[in-house]
């Protein structure tokens, strides 16, 4: 999807629709969507622990992907000494920045993480070449020599290392430093640094696991690197607070530089208050100057030096306040909703039920709501003409309309351009 100069946004294309009467397979869900550093090129992670990589195609005018290349990442594990079923789940694509022609990313399921190298990888065929030109005296055999020809040429790719064995619990967020030698994983209770160059060993740099479980009060949810200093990182909590970290203070940074909280109106406080309050995505804006936030009713921009209350709060499920009884009970209220800024740091994109998402532009308040659905996608194609998603009046949708089983909770911004990746069950 992207945006025409007029500023209005249309579907630009479709992958994985398989047609009207569709059984979508558990494995076929996209759980991760990133763009790379360039823009140029597009992954996705599914259920089945499938890795597709899409590039920009060169031929089209505008903004279009091909399909470059699809490897199975992940496999399902089982760990005898727990007990316990580890799934191929895709949690997390990041891409690493090019240094040659061949691409790296790091990938993860609960448990290992994986570098991947994906090249172009041109086949090589023995092809025998008679190098005797006219007679060979004496009835001889012409002398024959092989020859190398370049058959074609396939896109590989290949794990070039496996981070295993360094978490207890399931991983939720991968980050690659400025730096480009180091990355964080982060668990439940700890967050790890690495060396992309080492995957033997890596260093424990926070950990909130308490000596007695029974007095465990929060878990980390989020964590990424600033985008300019590599010394500072941040990680989100259930209890709706941000730390930022600073590694050169102490080897372990359990002592924040930083804590980024809201104080909870106590008038407001309910059953559901820490439910609804716990992070579920953070993001740093490009220059670093800001952080979003996502919980599970609002999206929230804070100032990197302002600690005590977030310069804007959007409030995005507004109309769901009422229901929170219901989706507690089907579970909905636990949806893990990401967030994204664009590459300007202009706007904010987070995703909601019924395959709608926002586009909130921080300066304006200009809100745009957009429904990334396929009818929207097959009017282009009947009319000819592109055709543009359904917007909601604000507060017109009526909750009991609403497709719970539907909902954007990954997406990715284009670094350069106003073009957004979304992932809508299993088509993105």
């Amino acid at each position: 999807m992207d945006a025409e100069p007029s500023g209005q946004w249309r579907f630009a294309q479709c992958f994985g629709d398989k047609g009207e009467v569709e059984d979508i397979t558990e494995a076929d869900i996209i759980s991760t969507v990133e763009f790379d550093h360039t823009g140029d090129y597009l992954a996705t992670g599914d259920k089945g622990g499938r890795v597709v990589l899409f590039e920009r195609n060169e031929q089209k005018r505008g903004c279009e992907y091909k399909f470059y290349t699809e490897f199975q990442s992940h496999e399902p594990e089982f760990d005898y000494l727990k007990s316990l079923e580890i799934e191929e789940k895709i949690n997390r694509i990041k891409w690493c920045k090019r240094s040659n022609a061949a691409h790296f990313l790091l990938s993860t399921n609960d448990k290992t993480i994986k570098l991947w190298k994906v090249f172009d990888k041109q086949i090589k065929v023995v092809a025998e070449n008679n190098h005797s030109d006219g007679a060979v005296p004496g009835g001889q055999q012409p002398l024959r020599l092989p020859k190398m020809t370049t058959h074609d040429s396939i896109t590989a790719a290949v794990p070039r290392k496996v981070y295993a064995n360094a978490h207890a619990y399931h991983i939720n967020s991968i980050s690659v430093n400025s730096d480009d030698e180091t990355y964080i994983s982060a668990d439940d209770l700890r967050v790890n640094l690495w060396n992309l160059n080492i995957s033997d060993q890596s260093f424990n740099i926070v950990d909130i696991k308490p000596v007695n479980m029974e007095e465990l009060t929060e878990v980390i949810t989020a964590a990424e690197f600033h985008p300019i200093h590599c010394n500072l990182f941040m990680y989100s909590s259930s209890k709706g607070t941000i730390k930022l970290a600073d590694m050169r203070e102490s080897a372990l940074c359990d002592q924040h530089a930083k804590l980024f909280e809201e104080e909870e109106d106590p008038s407001t406080k309910s059953f559901f208050s820490e439910i609804i309050s716990s992070i579920s995505d953070v993001k740093f804006s490009r220059d670093g100057r800001y952080i979003l936030s996502r919980d599970y009713l609002t999206l929230k921009v804070w100032d990197i030096a302002m600690e005590n209350k977030p310069v804007k709060t959007i409030q995005i499920h507004e109309h769901l306040k009422q229901k929170l009884c219901d989706l507690y009970e089907n579970d909905c209220i636990f949806d893990k909703f990401e967030c994204t800024f664009s590459g300007d740091s202009s706007s904010v994109l987070t995703g909601s039920y019924h395959n709608y998402f926002r586009i909130y532009d921080v300066n304006t308040d200009a809100d745009t709501v957009l429904q990334a659905d396929k009818s929207a996608f097959k009017a282009k194609k009947v009319s000819g003409a592109r055709g543009k998603t359904p917007v909601p009046a604000k507060g017109v949708m009526q909750t009991d309309q609403i497709d719970f089983g539907k909902k954007i909770l990954h997406a990715s911004w284009h670094p350069r351009e106003n073009t957004i990746a979304i992932a809508a069950t299993n088509n993105l």
